[in-house]
C-alpha cells in the first residue's frame, strides 16, 4: 500500500515538472529566438525545434539585411564601384562602323560569283551547289555554247531562303560560288535581296583580292 502511494506520488510530480516546461517551452518559442533542449523531450522534438530556430533566424537576418540596402542605398553603392572600376581600364570596344574587328578567313558572309585572271566566269553549271543547298535557295538553269562550255544563264539566290552553311561553296569544284567576308548587306525591301547573276557577279569583282586570299589560307584543310 505505502508502495502504491508513493509511486503515485513520484508519477504526479513528474507530470506537474512536464506542464511547467512545456509552458516554459512555449514561452521562451514565442518571444525569443533562441534554442533549449528539455530534459523530458524527445530527440526528434529537439531537431524539429532546432529547425524551426534556425528559419527564423534566417528570416530575421534577411529582413535585417533588406532593411540596411534600403536605408544605405548599398546596392546603387556597389554598382558606382563597378562603373568607377572599369571608368579607368582600357577600353574593349570599338569605334564602329568607323573601326572594325578582325573576320576570320572561314566567314561566311554575302554571296559572290568569281571570274578567272581572264575575266571569263567559272562557274560550268554543274548545279552542285543547287543540288546540294539544305535550304533551295540556289536555282540555276544553263545551255551549251558553241564551243561546248557549259555557262549559266541564269544564277539566283534567294538570301532570305540562305542559312550560310557554306555547303554550296564547298561543292563547287572551280571555287566559284563562295561566301566572302562582308556582312553589311541589309535593305529595306525583299525584293533587294533576291540575287541574280549580274549581281553575284558584281560581288566577286569587288571582292576578289579577299576572296582569294581566304581561299589560299585554307587550301590546306579542303
Amino acid at each position: 500500500m505505502a508502495g502504491v502511494v508513493a509511486r503515485n506520488c513520484i508519477s504526479a510530480l513528474r507530470n506537474r515538472q512536464l506542464v511547467a516546461s512545456r509552458r516554459a517551452l512555449q514561452g521562451s518559442s514565442r518571444y525569443r529566438l533562441h534554442f533549449n533542449g528539455h530534459p523530458y523531450s524527445t530527440e526528434i522534438e529537439d531537431e524539429e525545434r532546432k529547425k524551426m530556430h534556425d528559419i527564423m533566424a534566417k528570416d530575421w537576418y534577411s529582413v535585417f539585411e533588406r532593411t540596411i540596402d534600403t536605408l544605405f542605398l548599398t546596392e546603387l553603392v556597389r554598382g558606382l564601384n563597378l562603373t568607377l572600376k572599369y571608368f579607368f581600364e582600357t577600353k574593349v570596344t570599338i569605334n564602329y562602323p568607323f573601326e572594325k574587328g578582325p573576320l576570320s578567313p572561314r566567314f561566311r558572309g554575302e554571296h559572290a560569283l568569281r571570274r578567272y585572271p581572264t575575266g571569263e566566269e567559272r562557274c560550268i553549271a554543274c548545279k552542285l551547289c543547287e543540288a546540294v543547298c539544305p535550304a533551295q535557295a540556289i536555282t540555276i538553269e544553263a545551255e551549251v555554247r558553241e564551243d561546248g562550255s557549259r555557262r549559266t544563264t541564269r544564277y539566283d539566290i534567294d538570301m532570305t531562303k540562305c542559312i550560310y552553311c557554306g555547303f554550296c561553296q564547298e561543292a563547287c569544284p572551280v571555287d566559284a560560288i563562295v561566301e566572302g567576308p562582308n556582312f553589311e548587306f541589309a535593305t529595306e525591301t525583299h525584293e533587294e535581296l533576291l540575287y541574280d547573276k549580274e549581281k553575284l557577279l558584281e560581288n566577286g569583282d569587288r571582292w576578289e583580292t579577299e576572296l582569294a586570299a581566304n581561299l589560299r589560307s585554307e587550301s590546306l584543310y579542303r
